[in-house]
């Protein structure tokens, strides 16, 4: 028999949304953090992050946080550029706030593709690039 455990605790809640986003401006450029940003700046600024971390090389990160580029260097083409995308894809869903990422457009040259993409946030859609050796 499985013992029967009253605890006191009503469920009468609600899941909330995510707490807010305020996160210390990046200023890549000038290598310092400066000043704070919320919202769709704060996703931006988490993309980058994400498709600029490599999965599995940092013991600091989650072993879901970051993409993983670094297996496609010598392939060829046409198997890299559907890896990409589902990568990508894979990579940004991991965030609660990201609703979809779609419209894909790859511009290759020579060993690097230039990658455009639109992501679809709760906060509202935006264009977002990436490069990638391969």
């Amino acid at each position: 028999m499985i013992p029967q455990v009253n605890d006191g605790l009503i469920e009468d809640f609600e899941e909330a949304l995510p707490p807010p986003t305020k996160n210390f401006k990046l200023y890549m450029d000038k290598d310092r953090c400066l000043g704070f940003v919320d919202e769709i700046e704060a996703l931006k600024q988490a993309i980058f992050l994400m498709l600029n971390i490599e999965r599995y090389d940092y013991i600091i990160y989650s072993w879901i946080f970051g993409v993983e580029f670094k297996d496609l260097f010598g392939k060829p083409t046409a198997y890299v550029l559907p890896e990409i995308k589902r990568r990508i894809k894979e990579c940004l869903m991991q965030d609660d706030r990201i609703n979809s990422v779609d419209n894909f457009i790859f511009d290759v040259k020579k060993k690097k593709v230039h990658v455009t993409f639109t992501v679809h946030s709760i906060y509202g859609e935006f264009t977002q690039v990436k490069e990638v050796e391969y």
